[in-house]
């Protein structure tokens, strides 16, 4: 069926398309920066405002429309459809990719590592391919899209390719990405019921056994879950962040985790019908020990890119917590709570895109300026860039859950949630999960905890180095995109009544609930039984009235009875930066208290050292128990085919007749 005219799925359809015109269009002139970054990279910027802008009129109309396009296989057509839930994913790409795109409009330079047209086509090619993924209606469409998106970003992952740790990132990561679709693969496979057609709506009207059912449900959490970075599958999250270019990261962790969860969602809500209460318990138990894990390993970073990745995985964790906590409400027939959980994981998802890619464009326009990630070597930056400072404040302490910025509603929404998880009509499932809560407020606290790190390690103080003294602020578009997503921060932290009445439709369409939802304009009361609001604006006033309180009573009474004179400071010289609370110290009491999250590798000094010296490494366990062992196996199986390939024809003859004679004898058995 061909939508209509006036549907927008056309309209998201051409956008999408308009996005690989664009990549193409930067072949044109490869080498020029002009044309590739600062014109493309910006019309690319005007596409995803209008993507938003369609999804949002989309998602207020709360209809549904498909499309069949004529491309593809014989007898394969991509089949596309326009719904609530991909509405609300296509609005946090275009909002998301609209402030990236501006800042990368300012950021990438020739000497960049690829050519600037190269790099338009390819990052283009992955925004394209996202729209594709949350358009697509069938298996083929989407598993095209899944792959064109891990191909592409694969190839901005590897920018910096001539650098041996970036190589080695980026085949972690393409392999880590494609375990992942072969599980996606597996689960549509079981989705179809044993016909085959490929399309969605044959996969919703398949009924499925119990058995089969949570097998999809499973290979999909763990197809999803290796792209989300739920641990332990996160392993190749750390090392892509780090490696690939700011702009990237920013895409990666702020956009491309999102899909994962949309598809999540899609699987469990939408083609497989009715989840099981039970299904909800094992996406629940990897959330909160993804939370836990990825804020615990966070704090003790001292590589800022490294640290907002750990960062991703911890939301990442409160994510797939949300969408089990929904998955057992709706099995137990509440569906009213679980549309509040659900309401939680899709605000979070809006509110992580934008704290998380104004966090990493920040750290890009550190690295642009000092050539340093290393925290170590920073300090001091407020007073060089105060721009990237004062908008990168804003994502700090948003992430940090403070209100009323953005993250402090999908949080206290989440907790909300949990406040309910006693009435679930389960033995013992009634006491344990309520527990969670305890963990979430636990991953929040030590949130806190790591931004203070990251930002007080970076803009204040003193700087480390004498090389930051050359440090700049930010271009004209740097600072347009950076402030993007930093008004995102605070529009979705001011109108929470508003964004849920834009995201009631989703709930509906996925849970046929929508009794979460805010009570006035200016009023978030999610749960009327229990009484229970929020006020955004209430907080802002008051914290604007006790700040311009606190100022003017300083300037009254106490601003001229200061009398200024250098410390006693106890005998020594002059406060030098190397008295300042370094990353590692700062990150040692979260390294004592979970000791045992961590492999530690110290070198430690002895009296007799001429230099002495302190070296500390922490490293994943996971990584080390696992991924390092099944490593040195495929190691030592290729080296023992390896040995086959001689390079000699008659050996490979031999091969062959043997493996004919094999097989021969294998029918004649049978």
């Amino acid at each position: 069926m061909i939508a209509s005219l006036s549907s927008p799925l056309p309209d998201c359809l051409a956008l999408v398309t308009a996005w690989l015109a664009i990549g193409i269009a930067g072949l044109a002139r490869p080498r020029s920066v002009r044309y590739a970054g600062r014109t493309l990279f910006v019309v690319g910027a005007l596409v995803a405002l209008a993507l938003a802008a369609t999804a949002v009129w989309s998602l207020i109309g709360g209809a549904t429309q498909s499309m069949v396009l004529p491309i593809g296989l014989p007898d394969l057509p991509f089949h596309l459809r326009l719904d609530p839930l991909s509405s609300a994913f296509l609005l946090l790409l275009g909002a998301a990719a609209a402030g990236v795109s501006l800042f990368s409009a300012g950021y990438f330079r020739d000497s960049d590592g690829m050519a600037p047209g190269l790099l338009c086509l390819q990052y283009h090619v992955f925004l394209a391919s996202m729209g594709l993924v949350l358009l697509a209606n069938d298996a083929y469409a989407y598993m095209v899209g899944w792959e064109l998106m891990a191909l592409s970003s694969y190839f901005l992952v590897t920018t910096q390719h001539r650098i041996a740790e970036i190589r080695a990132a980026g085949f972690i990561y393409l392999l880590m990405a494609h375990v992942g679709a072969l599980a996606i693969l597996l689960a549509f496979g079981i989705l179809q019921g044993g016909s085959w057609q490929f399309t969605f709506d044959a996969m919703r009207a398949a009924h499925l056994s119990p058995a089969w059912a949570a097998g999809a449900f499973l290979l999909a959490l763990a197809g999803f879950g290796a792209k989300a970075g739920l641990v332990p599958l996160h392993v190749w999250l750390p090392e892509a962040h780090p490696a690939a270019p700011s702009p990237v990261s920013a895409l990666l962790s702020g956009v491309m985790l999102k899909t994962a969860v949309y598809g999540m969602l899609r699987v469990a809500f939408d083609l497989l019908g009715h989840p099981v209460w039970w299904w909800g318990l094992v996406p629940l138990a990897a959330g909160l020990l993804t939370a836990l894990y990825g804020v615990v390993f966070a704090a003790v970073q001292t590589d800022m890119k490294r640290l907002l990745a750990y960062s991703s995985i911890e939301n990442v964790g409160l994510l797939f917590t949300g969408l089990g906590l929904a998955i057992v409400f709706y099995g137990t027939s509440m569906p009213a709570l679980a549309a509040l959980a659900l309401l939680a994981t899709l605000y979070h998802s809006l509110n992580h895109a934008a704290m998380k890619s104004l966090l990493f464009l920040g750290t890009g326009s550190v690295l642009h300026a000092t050539g340093q990630r290393n925290l170590g070597r920073l300090g001091g930056l407020i007073h060089r860039m105060p721009w990237v400072a004062g908008l990168t404040l804003v994502g700090t302490l948003a992430l940090a859950g403070l209100p009323p910025l953005n993250g402090f509603v999908s949080e206290w929404l989440l907790l909300q949630s949990f406040l309910f998880a006693d009435q679930i009509p389960r033995a013992f499932v009634d006491l344990l999960i309520p527990l969670g809560a305890a963990v979430v407020a636990l991953c929040a606290a030590l949130a806190g905890y790591v931004m203070v790190k990251f930002y007080g390690v970076i803009f204040l103080g003193q700087p480390r180095e004498s090389s930051l003294a050359h440090a700049h602020d930010c271009s004209l578009l740097e600072r347009v995109g950076l402030g993007w997503l930093a008004a995102l921060c605070l529009a979705l932290g001011l109108a929470p009544a508003q964004v849920v009445s834009a995201l009631t439709p989703v709930t509906r369409q996925l849970t046929g609930s929508a009794t979460a939802q805010g009570a006035s304009w200016w009023l978030l009361a999610p749960v009327p039984a229990r009484a229970v609001s929020y006020a955004p604006l209430l907080f802002l006033l008051a914290g604007a009235a006790v700040v311009a309180l606190t100022v003017l009573l300083v300037r009254l009474f106490y601003h001229r009875r200061v009398r200024h004179a250098r410390p006693w400071d106890c005998g020594f010289g002059e406060v030098s930066p190397r008295m300042q609370d370094t990353a590692e110290g700062f990150g040692q009491p979260i390294r004592n208290i979970f000791q045992s999250f961590f492999a530690i590798e110290r070198e430690l000094p002895t009296p007799f050292d001429a230099a002495p010296r302190y070296r500390i490494a922490i490293h994943d366990r996971i990584w080390l128990g696992i991924y390092q062992p099944i490593a040195g196996w495929v190691r030592r199986l290729a080296d023992v085919v390896a040995g086959l390939q001689q390079g000699r024809i008659a050996a490979y003859l031999l091969y062959s007749f043997a493996t004919l004679v094999l097989l021969l004898a294998v029918v004649l058995a049978t």
